[in-house]
């Protein structure tokens, strides 16, 4: 791996590790705030819609992070590349 592809992912991780701190605090207040104020009863739209879609977009981002990463992005290339190769008759 070069530098500019490792200073790259290493970018995306730090975007995704901040984005995920923040999703914690935003989650903290907004479950805090609503046990605060409701007790235990459930508000489907007290934030927790909100969360539901931030959570859907962070499992997406750390899949296409942790599973979908640039080893494997290469094995593909790699497997595609040797199925069109073909030999070149004049």
């Amino acid at each position: 791996m070069d530098y500019d592809t490792a200073y790259g992912r290493v970018q995306q991780l730090k975007k995704f590790y901040k984005n995920l701190v923040w999703f914690g605090i935003v989650t903290a207040i907004i479950i805090g705030n609503n046990w605060l104020d409701n007790g235990f009863h459930h508000r489907f739209f007290g934030g927790r819609l909100l969360l539901a879609i931030w959570a859907i977009i962070l499992i997406i981002k750390a899949f296409s992070l942790f599973v979908l990463d640039d080893k494997w992005e290469k094995e593909i290339l790699e497997k595609e590349l040797k199925k069109t190769k073909e030999s070149v008759d004049f």
